[in-house]
C-alpha cells in the first residue's frame, strides 16, 4: 500500500512538473509578437522563436499577427456633390508596426479602421459628382489611405493601401446617368454633323476658288501666248519688210532700176484703177488714148505733171 501510494505521489509530481514546463515554455511563430503581462501590468513583447513564461505570475494578453490583414468595409449609402446617393463598398489593408499600441492604444484596431474608412469615403463622396466617381476613384482611394493612416498612428497601425470595390448607383441615379449619356451622345453627333456641314463647305469653296484661279492662271498665259505670238508675227514681218527694203534699195542703185521701179508702181497704179473703175458707179475715162500715154509718162517721169484734158459721160 505505501508503495502504491509513492507511485501516485510520484504520478502527481511529473503530471504537474509536465504541466508546469508545457505552461512556462511559449514558442512565437514567425510574423507574430506576444504581449506578456506580469501581474496584470505590461512586461514584455515576445518575438519569433522560444521563450519562458512563468505561469500564474506572468501570462500571455494578447497574441498580434505581423503579417499584412485585410479588412472587409461594408458598404454603406454616399451622396455625391449633385445630390446622387450610390452605394460603395471597398478592401482596407493594414499592418501592425507597434504590437505594444496596437494591445493597449485601442480595443479593436480593426474594426476602428473601418469605420474610419467608411466616414472617410462618404467625406470624399461627398466632393465629386456622380459622373466623375469612377474616374475618381484612385484619388478616393489616396484620401482614405491618408486620413485613416494618420488618425491609426496611435493605434500602432499602417494603413497600406484601400480599394473600393464596387460603386453601385440607385435606380433613379442609374437613370439619369442614362439620360445624360444618351444627350451627350446626341450632342456630339450633332456637333459632328455640323462640323463635317462646315467642313464640306469650306472644302467646296476652296474648289471653286482654285478652279477659278486656274481658269484666271490659264486665260493669261492664253493672251500672253497670245502676245508673243504677234509679237513674234510682227517681229518677222518687219524684219522681212526691212529686207526686202533692203534688197529694192540695192535695186535701184543697178542701172535702170529706177525705170523698173516707175514700172512697177504704173502697173500696180493701173491694176487699182482698173478696179475703182469696175466697182464705181460713175466712171471718169480719158477723151483719148494719147491722155493714158500721157498718165503713163506721168508715172514714170517722162513727161511732166499738166492735167489731161477730158469729159465726164
Amino acid at each position: 500500500m505505501d508503495m502504491l501510494g509513492s507511485y501516485l505521489v510520484t504520478a502527481v509530481i511529473l503530471v504537474a512538473f509536465f504541466i508546469v514546463f508545457f505552461k512556462l515554455i511559449r514558442i512565437v511563430p514567425e510574423q507574430e509578437a506576444w504581449i506578456v503581462e506580469q501581474f496584470g501590468k505590461y512586461r514584455k513583447t515576445l518575438g519569433p522563436g522560444l521563450h519562458l513564461v512563468i505561469p500564474v505570475v506572468q501570462k500571455v494578453a494578447y497574441q498580434n499577427i505581423l503579417k499584412e490583414e485585410v479588412i472587409d468595409v461594408p458598404p454603406q449609402v454616399c451622396i455625391t456633390h449633385d445630390n446622387a446617393q450610390v452605394e460603395v463598398d471597398g478592401i482596407l489593408y493594414i499592418q501592425i508596426v507597434d504590437p505594444y499600441k496596437a494591445s493597449y492604444g485601442i480595443d479593436d484596431y480593426r474594426f476602428a479602421a473601418a469605420q474610419l474608412a467608411q466616414t472617410t469615403m462618404r467625406s470624399e463622396i461627398g466632393k465629386i459628382d456622380l459622373d466623375n466617381t469612377f474616374s475618381e476613384r484612385d484619388a478616393i482611394n489616396d484620401a482614405i489611405v491618408r486620413s485613416v493612416d494618420q488618425a491609426s498612428d496611435s493605434w500602432g497601425i499602417k494603413v497600406t493601401r484601400y480599394e473600393i470595390r464596387d460603386i453601385t448607383p440607385t435606380d433613379s441615379a442609374l437613370q439619369a446617368m442614362e439620360q445624360l449619356v444618351i444627350a451627350e451622345r446626341e450632342k456630339r453627333a450633332a456637333i459632328l454633323e455640323s462640323e463635317g456641314k462646315r467642313e464640306s463647305g469650306i472644302n467646296r469653296s476652296k474648289g471653286r476658288r482654285q478652279h477659278q484661279i486656274n481658269l484666271s492662271e490659264g486665260e493669261r498665259q492664253r493672251r500672253i501666248n497670245e502676245s508673243e505670238g504677234r509679237a513674234r508675227v510682227i517681229e518677222i514681218v518687219s524684219e522681212a519688210t526691212a529686207g526686202g527694203i533692203v534688197e529694192v534699195a540695192k535695186a535701184i542703185e543697178l542701172p535702170k532700176g529706177k525705170q523698173a521701179v516707175s514700172l512697177r508702181i504704173a502697173e500696180q497704179f493701173i491694176r487699182e484703177l482698173g478696179g475703182i473703175l469696175e466697182n464705181a458707179e460713175t466712171q471718169v475715162l480719158p477723151f483719148d488714148i494719147a491722155h493714158v500715154k500721157s498718165l503713163f509718162d506721168t508715172v514714170t517721169g517722162k513727161g511732166g505733171y499738166d492735167t489731161p484734158k477730158g469729159e465726164e459721160s
